[in-house]
């Protein structure tokens, strides 16, 4: 009898642990929401509202990270809070989900009232690009919360490291780089097809066939010369990257930069843009900004499109864990329907959710993104589950066939900044809880 009353204080003891442990967790989260720090670990900031491309809707809060000295190190106090957060997940998940959404909640209305004037952000981001030399930190930090519109297309280029950081190099490189790229084009696709190889042939169809299909709810996507120009891009893009070549969801993730470097020519709706209005010379420099843009891009997460994906597959396998981490009743009841991550993730990793969002708010994500620079491959992974999580309380309701068509057509086509900007800042909390813990991803 003894054993017993001794074994379920230990117990209690156990549970009240844990509970601590988990409170602090969410206290160090909502300390670094508020502009808090946690020794050792991570800053967090929150930054001025994002410009949106209306300049006229309520806009969400986003934060921005800043790494602290320590942040190579680790913090054993900080990781057992989390810890205790994670497990505390497992036992009681709805109850620590709902306080983490309240935290994420109470921050955004806070911030709501203090936003940032558009004008103070505008010059914020002339003051960083004015200077003979950007200082490329700061210019992420600045762009992970949106990017003016009148701005982005040379901002997406020094982000990338595409445009050189210094002023003075940089209308010269440039000009060679638009060189370099006209010259490839000359190369490998103004040719017949008499001097290309089966191999080639075949990849110059499937990617006339899929340019196309893309982004087709956009009239703009369907105008031929724009169809064209996409052809262009991508085929030499493939060409000068034998380790993938073409794969199919290249196409979507030319657009975002496309319609970007257009905005520079073209003004009003996208709906009103006709390519023809440019300049023979110009599309060419657009093309050729897309191409190397592209590549910058793709450079960082070469294998999600080699043989096999095993960068898509690994990255589909990090998300699955982390939404069983974060929202455990949601995850059983897919584990029980037989739904596997790869049946629908796999598409918003091989385009970078372009196709589950209104094109209009693609740009926005697009700022996020590259900002994000070398970490954006792991970062997509807390986008996604923030992403797939928005509708947690309806898929726990559907069966195996139902949540299939759901998870195909997900219900955006009304989304405004304002349910993006959620979706990021909730991926930033997770992001700061889970991150520097690679252990809670172990199987």
């Amino acid at each position: 009898m003894n054993n017993n009353n001794s074994h379920g204080q230990e117990d209690q003891r156990n549970k009240e642990g844990l509970d601590s442990r988990f409170n602090q967790t969410l206290k160090n989260v909502q300390g670094l929401l508020k502009g808090r720090s946690i020794p050792g670990k991570i800053l967090l900031t929150r930054r001025p509202d994002p410009l949106d491309d209306s300049g006229l809707q309520e806009q969400s809060p986003s934060y921005q990270r800043s790494v602290s000295q320590n942040e190579a190190g680790s913090s054993d106090d900080t990781d057992k809070s989390v810890e205790g957060g994670v497990r505390n997940t497992n036992n009681s998940d709805s109850d620590t989900t709902l306080k983490v959404e309240s935290a994420v909640n109470e921050v955004q209305n806070s911030a709501m009232s203090t936003r940032a004037t558009d004008s103070a952000r505008v010059t914020k981001f002339s003051r960083e690009l004015s200077g003979q030399t950007v200082i490329l930190e700061r210019l992420r930090e600045l762009a992970w919360s949106g990017v003016p519109p009148y701005m982005r297309p040379n901002v997406w280029r020094l982000l990338l490291g595409y445009a050189p950081s210094n002023s003075d190099r940089r209308e010269g490189a440039l000009r060679r780089k638009r060189v370099e790229y006209l010259d490839c084009v000359g190369q490998f696709y103004d040719i017949p097809d008499t001097e290309r190889s089966a191999d080639e042939i075949s990849m110059l169809r499937q990617i006339s066939v899929d340019c196309p299909r893309t982004v087709p709810d956009v009239a703009f996507f369907q105008q031929a010369q724009v169809q064209k120009s996409l052809e262009r891009i991508l085929y030499t893009w493939a060409i000068r990257h034998p380790a993938s070549g073409y794969v199919q969801g290249i196409n979507d993730l030319v657009t975002p930069f496309l319609v970007v470097f257009l905005s520079e020519y073209l003004e009003g709706s996208i709906d009103s843009w006709s390519m023809s209005d440019i300049p023979s010379e110009k599309i060419s420099n657009i093309e050729a900004d897309c191409y190397w843009c592209l590549s910058k891009l793709l450079d960082g997460m070469q294998d999600h499109y080699t043989f096999a994906q095993p960068g898509i597959q690994r990255h589909v396998f990090k998300l699955k864990e982390l939404v069983r981490r974060i929202d455990e009743p949601v995850s059983r009841h897919m584990e029980d329907q037989g739904l596997e991550f790869l049946q629908f993730a796999f598409r918003w990793f091989n385009c970078l959710l372009i196709r589950e969002l209104p094109f209009h708010l693609v740009t926005r994500l697009w700022d996020t993104y590259l900002a994000e620079g070398d970490a954006l491959p792991d970062f997509l992974v807390y986008i996604f589950a923030s992403f797939l999580l928005t509708w947690s309380d309806e898929l726990q309701k559907l069966d195996f066939q139902e949540m299939v068509m759901f998870l195909q057509r997900l219900p955006t086509q009304n989304w405004t900044y304002q349910e993006l900007e959620t979706v990021l800042s909730r991926a930033y909390v997770w992001h700061s809880m889970f991150n520097k813990s690679p252990s809670h991803f172990a199987s």
